[in-house]
């Protein structure tokens, strides 16, 4: 999937939700971002693709449509029926799936040329281990896409957006403002500004299941980078996406928040590297 269509994206997004299928569908639709990403970084190769937190397995459906081989692994099974399910619909036979820790890969070294890791890493436990995992699988010249958010930051936060907007975990801090939302979720889904089936917490809430907070990794640019560096990686691209209502209001602040600590872990929304393995 390379064309992007961003009314379709928003639409899926809407009711991803829904059910792991629709996940996955939203998945494959968001995917052509990052193949475009990939493409003006110089990255044109994919070769043997490792999905490094599937996920429901949209994005590895995608890029079975552009690569060689895929396989896509996540700890818990949620790829089996919708990954496969989406697999089958759009012809693609490339792609394989497997329940596998990130931190403890079940693969040989230097066995892939692209890893994908997109929205997986702030839900890791050990992520110095996971980037670490990933170094080992990556061949040398590899690449390697990263995805997160600043857990300051309203995206990185994970938590519904009200409809009053508020920044509720800078206030509260994020422990309360998560158990807040759960309440909100279960007691008064109005007060959120989120379609029905958007947000997790939703329907889990609608499902009578207790949402767990899944928020394993607190990260900042700083943390993020070191672990990078560590981990044995080059950072070939970072861009760090300020939030859209900064740049409207201010941007020529907006231009400066990447290098001002603590201010760009609250003000950046999304951050995407390319990596490469260097050693």
């Amino acid at each position: 999937m390379r064309r992007v269509d961003d009314a379709a994206i928003r639409a899926h997004a809407d009711v991803r939700f829904q059910s792991e299928y629709h996940y996955a569908v939203f998945e494959y639709w968001r995917s052509a971002k990052v193949l475009r990403y990939l493409e003006r970084a110089g990255v044109t190769r994919l070769g043997h693709v490792l999905d490094a937190g599937c996920g429901g397995g949209g994005m590895c459906v995608s890029f079975g449509e552009e690569a060689p081989s895929v396989v896509g692994i996540d700890l818990s099974d949620r790829f089996r029926d919708a990954g496969n399910r989406l697999a089958a619909e759009k012809g693609v036979t490339n792609v394989t799936f497997a329940q596998a820790d990130g931190a403890r890969l079940p693969f040989p070294d230097a066995h892939f040329e692209t890893v994908m890791s997109h929205a997986v890493i702030e839900h890791v436990a050990r992520p110095f281990d996971y980037l670490c995992e990933i170094h080992r699988v990556t061949r040398p010249g590899g690449r390697v896409f990263l995805q997160t958010a600043p857990w300051l930051s309203p995206h990185g936060a994970h938590l519904p957006k009200l409809k009053i907007p508020v920044p509720i975990h800078l206030l509260l801090g994020r422990r309360l403002a998560f158990n807040l939302m759960r309440w909100l979720a279960t007691h008064a889904p109005g007060a959120l500004n989120v379609p029905p089936s958007g947000s997790s917490f939703l329907t889990m809430a609608r499902a009578g299941r207790i949402k767990e907070d899944d928020l394993l990794y607190r990260v900042t640019v700083r943390n993020l980078r070191d672990n990078i560096r560590k981990a044995g990686f080059r950072i070939l691209r970072e861009d760090l996406y300020v939030s859209g209502t900064v740049r409207r209001l201010a941007p020529a602040v907006a231009r400066q928040v990447p290098a001002i600590p603590f201010v760009r872990d609250v003000l950046v929304g999304n951050m995407e590297y390319v990596l490469e393995r260097v050693r």
